[in-house]
């Protein structure tokens, strides 16, 4: 359980999820939440066939299951009716098997009476059990149905261990409350002392976040090296970057032969005088539509030297100075270049780039599989096929390489689906490869600035998310699709959101009085602080007295749970 900050109970949300193939399903979890018989163990009471397909129930190796059989039509399936009330937020899982083929795509489903959402999806297989892992939030309350459905009407759905477990939204804040204090904040205890080593009482000690160690960050365009209040605006708030178009191969190489790089140098320059880190964006992008001119027209021989060349000169020149390389962009949705030059064309150039520049971490980047549950090409499921695909090609794995999770995050124009975003990212991070939000931004719609809040939140208290960017980069030409800022970057809606969680993620600034062992005690955002004591004993009555502070994040060891390590102590003398 945890608290809620009114005093309340809430129930844990459980990020655990299984990404293997399984002889047995898990047990439910939140035992099944208000799903009846989540187990299958009273046969098939609480289930009823959906469409035309025929249901069983079956036990093998101990386990009881419900099949629908016989289907005809996509959604021909098992169903149970369920009650839904309008703005809590389900958390849905269940354990899929399918009695041929290892690599069909079943999805789950809940149809209310204003229309079918889409609850999750996983690749079932014969032979083992597929946790999918998912959710959805309600605008409407009312009797719904959930079911499953498969393209592949040849097979038979198994179906085992459901649960479907509702959260109100204060229970979904406190998730993200109790998220934030465990992954992103330390509790700090900092003792005053005089110049004899006693405690100071009743000093006034004041903190300011210098730095935050979380990487919070913007796209940026070309047009911010000449426009110093676009300097400022950027500098005060963020401490990692992307460019958005000017490390492209369109940008770098636009007529054949002739590269220009100087956009790109400048941008880096000025991201390291000021210490801002940044990913590099992109080494290939697997779209037709944004290749340079002159490459589409390339034979597969002709296209296979380009592509070589490119991939040499733009990574051996920024190597060690990128923290990231987006490798091959979107080559989920789109193949230009497996088209012609072949399937493996991606894995070799991560193979490749990390022998270039070891010490970047190299990224799929993808949409849509986090933010548009309708788009399956890139669901979580699949997305851990590609990472593996590409972990595994021989070259790659004997050097090591490691391949981050790049989640664009391009909220489409209706509320976004927290339950289903949360769900996905638990199963990109138990892959244990890094997970960073790469691109967010919302599209335009009523409630626009108000799903940007809620989904920068939800991101941020993931404790699997690493890193988040916005794809929100301002240009002559206005922005993407938010805009923080107008043309003389004072804040707009967006903006003025932005501002407001980087000062409850830390910018806002704390004073207190120490007690009487001269102590206060804080929980403190990781980063770098400003620290300013002042006290009528200090430095002959110089009144005050400042320290640079370090919180750090603790490195749990698995063998010890001591909780005494996790304040981190600082003492003055002053």
């Amino acid at each position: 359980m945890t608290t809620l900050g009114f005093g309340a109970e809430a129930l844990s949300y459980d990020h655990t999820v299984s990404i293997e193939c399984l002889t047995h399903p898990h047990k439910p979890q939140y035992n099944g939440g208000i799903i009846q018989n989540p187990e299958l163990n009273n046969g098939s009471q609480g289930w009823i066939q959906f469409g035309e397909s025929a249901i069983q129930h079956r036990e093998s190796l101990g386990n009881k299951y419900i099949v629908a059989l016989e289907r005809k039509q996509t959604y021909d399936s098992v169903s149970q009716k369920v009650f839904l009330q309008k703005n809590k937020h389900y958390a849905l899982s269940a354990w899929i098997q399918v009695n041929e083929g290892n690599n069909v795509e079943v999805t789950a489903m809940v149809k209310t009476r204003k229309g079918i959402k889409f609850a999750g999806a996983t690749i079932a297989k014969s032979n083992c059990w597929s946790m999918i892992k998912g959710g959805l939030t309600t605008d409407t309350s009312g009797i719904a149905k959930l079911y499953f459905e498969s393209k592949n009407t040849d097979v038979e759905i198994w179906v085992d261990s459901v649960s479907l477990q509702p959260f109100t939204e204060e229970e979904w804040k406190s998730h993200q409350d109790y998220n934030i204090e465990k992954a992103r904040k330390r509790k700090v205890s900092i003792q005053i002392l005089d110049k004899e080593g006693k405690p100071l009482r009743n000093a006034s000690v004041s903190l300011q976040q210098t730095r935050a160690r979380f990487p919070f960050g913007s796209a940026i365009d070309k047009s911010i090296l000449n426009n110093p209040a676009y300097q400022k605006w950027f500098l005060q708030r963020f401490t990692v970057t992307t460019f958005t178009n000017e490390m492209k191969w369109y940008s770098t190489e636009s007529v054949r032969g002739r590269e220009d790089y100087s956009a790109a140098d400048a941008m880096l320059g000025f991201a390291r005088r000021n210490r801002i880190a940044v990913r590099g964006h992109n080494i290939f992008w697997d779209d037709p539509k944004f290749q340079p001119g002159w490459v589409p027209s390339l034979s597969p021989q002709e296209l296979n030297i380009a592509v070589q060349k490119r991939l040499q000169s733009v990574v051996s020149r920024y190597r060690g100075q990128v923290i990231h390389w987006d490798v091959v962009n979107e080559n989920m949705h789109f193949s230009f270049f497996e088209s012609k030059l072949g399937q493996d064309f991606s894995a070799k150039v991560f193979s490749v780039a990390h022998g270039i520049d070891p010490r970047a971490t190299l990224f799929l980047n993808e949409f849509n599989t986090i933010e548009d549950n309708r788009d399956n090409a890139a669901n979580p499921a699949r997305y851990i096929q590609k990472l593996r695909q590409i972990q595994n090609y021989p070259t790659f794995k004997s050097r090591g390489g490691v391949v981050g999770i790049g989640l664009e995050a391009h909220f489409p124009n209706f509320p976004p689906n927290l339950p289903y975003m949360r769900a996905s990212i638990d199963q990109l991070v138990a892959t244990r490869s890094p997970v960073w939000i790469t691109e967010i931004d919302v599209a335009p719609q009523n409630s626009q600035v108000q799903s940007f809040e809620q989904v920068l939140r939800e991101a941020h208290s993931h404790p699997g998310v690493q890193g988040i960017i916005m794809w929100t980069a301002r240009s002559p030409q206005g922005c993407y699709r938010i805009c923080l800022t107008d043309n003389n970057f004072n804040n707009l809606p967006g903006g003025v959101v932005v501002d407001k969680l980087l000062h409850e993620w830390g910018l806002r600034p704390f004073s207190a009085n120490t007690d009487h062992n001269g102590f206060i005690h804080v929980s403190l955002f990781h980063g770098d602080y400003k620290l300013e004591i002042n006290h009528p004993l200090i430095n002959n009555n110089n009144y005050s007295f400042t320290h640079h502070l370090q919180v750090n994040p603790i490195h749990h060891h698995h063998h010890n749970n001591g909780s005494h390590l996790t304040t981190q102590i600082v003492k003055l003398s002053v």
